[in-house]
């Protein structure tokens, strides 16, 4: 069992972790570099990142459409399929990434109506044009990425992510704190790093595709492969349309509790940012199985192995419980640790580590609920359960999280436990989708 499921599995998740990682490393070097500057500075990143978030998940979200369509092309040898999969690809990424760039020059103008504490709300402003404007190389990067995933080229993204993810780092410690000759911009000058590094990966992943002889065939299959394919693109809209709107109801749901948090002070609201930073980071490692998932589930299915891809289904599943169980246990010892490493306060520190304690409950629950919409998503399923994001997580888990937090007062903490209510009730849901939808693929067996 371990060489049939477990071991393709994880040859092809642990590159893209490492990848889904650079997104959210990113939001981790950001915050614990304006950190330093201090409290407010880390309220204001908090608040920045909530707002943009959610653009940057509907245009992850979308780019993930080609994924199913890439690893069904590749199980049945479909060369010509794959060529017009490759140019509408990048052509709708970019599309989608100039509409989210602009989109998100207007955000600025929406924080003054959030409730937020103007100090915090004056240093986000410019923060977030810049992190908006690089969404466009992001979403360029996304479209040749997610083309060379589908077909299992993992490895190239992930050492493009990991290259990135340097420059980022070394440029926004640069250009925040003004050491090593540049500038002191502060919070602005993470932003600059990001957007440098973002066009880094663009161009490296675009160069990579473009020129790898590997990928030479599906290049030459369609004559003027690079021109997008009317059909094609309806395909990525009705796959990835979903898919890009689930991941904003469930990141919009997190948004929003941020910004409920904001209305208890800027302590509150760096506290906050504090773990989720940190669930983010083992969530996108959870999220990088889920990749997998997708890409052995379409692939074995597409291929007439429908027990194949069921058992794929299933062993992703044990494999993020037991990350993800492993990584609840390790914030329950670390809670009081981690806020350290982004800001000395005291008081940030201590409703911080509550927070990560409910952080590490919601652990297995998020990785499980990721790991069903990615084994689902092989299956080309993608509606239903974007409706049942919707609805656990904006008809139950912000309005309890709401009632929680203010009208029992119980704060920060109480807006937290309102999302791991939502985030259980959208695992089961779904693992109970995923057995129902390939129930006759086999009979059960002792791994399902």
């Amino acid at each position: 069992m371990f060489k049939t499921h477990y071991r393709p599995l994880l040859l092809l998740a642990y590159p893209v972790v490492l990848s889904q990682l650079g997104h959210t490393m990113v939001n981790f070097v950001d915050s614990v570099v304006v950190g330093q500057l201090g409290t407010v500075e880390l309220a204001a990143i908090s608040l920045g990142i909530s707002t943009t978030t959610m653009l940057l998940v509907l245009g992850l979200g979308f780019s993930m459409g080609s994924v199913p369509l890439v690893a069904a092309a590749d199980g049945r040898h479909d060369f010509p399929e794959l060529g017009r999969l490759l140019g509408t690809s990048v052509w709708a990424s970019t599309v989608v990434g100039l509409a989210l760039a602009g989109a998100g020059q207007l955000v600025p103008y929406l924080l003054h109506h959030l409730g937020q504490p103007p100090a915090v709300v004056a240093l986000a402003g410019p923060w977030v044009r810049l992190i908006s404007l690089s969404l466009l190389p992001l979403m360029v990067f996304q479209g040749f990425r997610e083309f060379a995933e589908g077909l299992g080229l993992t490895r190239q993204a992930m050492v493009l992510s990991i290259a990135a993810n340097v420059v980022n780092g070394l440029l926004c410690y640069g250009l925040v704190l003004g050491v090593w000759g540049f500038p002191a911009l502060g919070m602005v000058g993470a932003g600059w790093a990001t957007l440098i590094a973002r066009t880094l990966m663009a161009g490296l992943m675009a160069a990579y595709v473009l020129r790898a002889a590997r990928l030479a065939p599906h290049r030459a299959a369609v004559p003027n492969w690079w021109q997008p394919h009317a059909d094609t693109l309806r395909q990525l809209f009705h796959l990835g349309s979903p898919i890009g709107v689930q991941m904003m109801f469930e990141m919009g749901a997190f948004s929003l509790a941020a910004i409920m948090i904001g209305w208890l002070g800027a302590t509150a609201l760096a506290a906050h940012q504090v773990a989720i930073n940190v669930a983010s980071i083992t969530y996108m490692a959870a999220s990088g199985i889920a990749a997998a998932a997708t890409v052995q589930v379409g692939r074995l299915r597409s291929s007439g192995n429908l027990d194949g891809a069921r058992q794929a289904g299933f062993a992703a599943y044990w494999l993020a419980f037991g990350f993800m169980g492993s990584m609840g246990l390790l914030l329950i010892f670390t809670r009081h640790q981690l806020p350290h490493l982004y800001d000395g306060n005291p008081a940030v520190v201590s409703q911080a580590a509550v927070l990560l304690l409910i952080a590490a409950g919601f652990q297995v629950s998020d990785g499980l609920q990721v790991v069903g919409l990615g084994a689902l998503r092989g299956l080309e399923d993608v509606k239903v359960p974007s409706l049942v994001a919707l609805l656990a997580y904006w008809a139950v888990a912000l309005p309890l999280g709401y009632v929680l937090g203010f009208g029992l007062k119980l704060g920060a903490p109480g807006v937290w436990l309102g999302l791991l209510l939502g985030l259980s009730i959208v695992a089961g849901v779904l693992l109970l989708r995923f057995r129902k939808e390939t129930a006759a693929f086999s009979q059960p067996s002792a791994l399902t």
